[in-house]
């Protein structure tokens, strides 16, 4: 009798717990977060149970295991394409760094509360969220890899199968997991977007810290509009929920009260990637040294309060997207890099701790610490403004040869329409030369990237054959065409490699045999002989490298008859 009686309370439990819909995290310590098979386990249930709960295969990991992303809808359509016309999106990623998953376990409770009608059901959006991003990295789980993070008390590894820091990956897409997460981001066309980290950095008062897209890439009608009313009344809100907040502490070896800058997300990382089509994104980064269920807490309601706010100004959202495409047209002039303007900034009272310095005892040398004994309000500088170091004018097409296959798969796979050329034809160009650039000495997430690119243009009727793609900058894409191929751009196709091809000669000489080619052609050809003596007389390390002078000769003459040295081979048409 006793043994039925037990066994009659463990089966009762089991179907409350399952009523009640618990996650892993809420049956725990607080301090503990979910496994990738219950996390599955969790959403599969969730949508056997509730038909407003999908959780759909939308990709795969470098590892093979497939990327779920889980959508509340509770509306009869569920096509985002036919949805997105009377409804906004809200698109959430989650555990990019599987050793930050205060998202994952964030997202499984809002998507039961949303499920169950604990949270009111909204009226004018769906939320759509990648479950776990980083299946390799969420599975590769420890408890001593985040160093310098206060819980919880095993958690996955940043790097994924392949040991990419997946937060570097979304313009240049060497992973798997990128490539999927576009595909998912092109299917959704989200108008809010949402990628829950935690940070490493300063000591400070605040759980909730948060980066804002940088609004010059939003551009002006948008992001005037994020900054200053969406994320906003986002942060007034968290404010009377519990959490005020601060902007991502943008410092490195530093103490926040010197004042700090906003944080330039370039195409690079996830919002930088968004932000190219017109999506309002914010990183929340909670503070790694507060305690995880209050971290977790705050990621919930951040992304609470934003759909309370989508659901009331979405309109406006929707409109405003689309109005933001106007300051991208042919003919008009693009910011292609940008610094902080350091003349304009605003205040706020941070709310931190007293930096102070003591003896190291590893090392006996000074060391900072933060002493929690002697909290501060001081009002301190935020630069948030940023201005064009450089700019482009938006060509009316671009022209991409069927030989960089690689650019056009890309493309295809970010939504960006383009027209097959049916025959050969000539057509009047702007061309690019690869004037100069700077590479970095260490390999970083797999390429050795340059910098500082720039380039000589020049017009010029170019031969292009049947195949070859014309590609119009009349299309919500055009800010993703313009920072993947201009070679100047921060993140452009170009200074991640993809062409470096032209950059090698191809052709050489024997120096024994041009040296008397060399000096035939200085007796013959005068123009050649003063220019060669000006070159000379003006650069005093050429004049005395025997090497050098010779290679000038070679360089200047018909002999060097390589048009496609450092010829950038996409182009534009004005």
């Amino acid at each position: 009798m006793k043994l039925k009686y037990l066994l009659l309370v463990a089966c009762s439990s089991l179907v409350f717990g399952q009523k009640t819909f618990h996650t892993p995290f809420e049956k725990g310590n607080g301090n503990q977060t979910v496994t990738y098979d219950e996390m599955n386990t969790y959403y599969q249930d969730l949508a056997k149970n509730f038909n407003t709960i999908q959780y759909l295969k939308k990709g795969e990991d470098d590892n093979g295991k497939p990327i779920y992303v889980v959508v509340y809808n509770p509306f009869p359509e569920k096509d985002p394409e036919k949805l997105r016309k009377d409804k906004a999106i809200l698109f959430v990623n989650n555990g990019i760094h599987p050793g930050e998953p205060d998202g994952i376990d964030a997202t499984m409770m809002l998507m039961r509360d949303l499920a169950t009608q604990k949270i009111k059901t909204p009226q004018n959006f769906i939320i759509a969220a990648i479950s776990a991003y980083n299946i390799s990295g969420m599975l590769n789980r420890g408890s001593h890899s985040r160093a310098n993070q206060n819980g919880p008390e095993q958690y996955g590894f940043r790097g994924n199968a392949r040991n990419y820091d997946l937060n570097r990956d979304f313009i240049k897409a060497d992973s798997k997991n990128a490539r999927s997460f576009q595909e998912i981001y092109q299917w959704l066309k989200p108008d809010v977007f949402i990628d829950n980290h935690v940070s490493n950095g300063a000591d400070y008062q605040y759980t909730f810290t948060y980066i804002s897209t940088f609004k010059e890439r939003l551009g002006n009608t948008l992001g005037a509009y994020f900054y200053n009313d969406y994320q906003a009344k986002n942060l007034d809100d968290m404010k009377k929920l519990g959490y005020e907040s601060t902007p991502y502490v943008n410092i490195h070896g530093n103490i926040p009260e010197v004042g700090f800058a906003s944080f330039e997300d370039s195409p690079r990382y996830s919002t930088g990637y968004t932000t190219l089509f017109n999506s309002l994104g914010t990183v929340p980064e909670t503070h790694m040294l507060k305690p995880y269920d209050k971290r977790v807490d705050a990621t919930y309601k951040y992304m609470l309060v934003n759909l309370q706010n989508l659901d009331k100004d979405y309109q406006k959202i929707k409109q405003l997207r689309i109005e933001n495409l106007k300051q991208y047209q042919a003919g008009k002039q693009y910011g292609i890099r940008w610094k902080i303007d350091s003349t304009k900034y605003t205040t706020m009272d941070f709310k931190g701790y007293e930096g102070k310095y003591k003896p190291s005892e590893i090392s006996g040398k000074p060391r900072l610490y933060y002493d929690r004994n002697k909290p501060f309000i001081k009002n301190i500088k935020l630069f948030t403004t940023a201005v064009p170091t450089g700019y482009i004018t938006i060509p009316k097409y671009y022209v991409i040869p069927q030989s960089q296959y690689r650019v056009i798969e890309e493309f295809k796979r970010n939504g960006i329409q383009m027209k097959p050329i049916l025959k050969d034809s000539t057509i009047a160009v702007e061309s690019y030369k690869i004037k100069d650039f700077k590479t970095v000495k260490n390999p970083y997430e797999g390429h050795y990237l340059h910098f500082e690119t720039t380039v000589d243009a020049s017009k010029k009727d170019q031969k292009f054959t049947a195949g070859d793609y014309i590609v119009s900058t009349n299309q919500s894409g055009v800010k993703y065409m313009i920072e993947t191929l201009e070679p100047e751009a921060l993140d452009s196709f170009f200074n991640w490699n993809f062409f470096d091809g032209i950059l090698a000669q191809k052709e050489y000489y024997s120096a024994y045999i041009f040296e008397d080619t060399a000096a035939e052609l200085l007796k013959k050809d005068e123009k050649l002989k003063e220019a060669f003596e000006i070159a000379k007389r003006s650069d005093r390390k050429l004049s005395e490298d025997g090497d050098a002078l010779l290679d000038w000769v070679y360089r200047n003459s018909p002999y060097f008859e390589e048009k496609t040295f450092r010829q950038y081979p996409v182009y534009r048409v004005l």
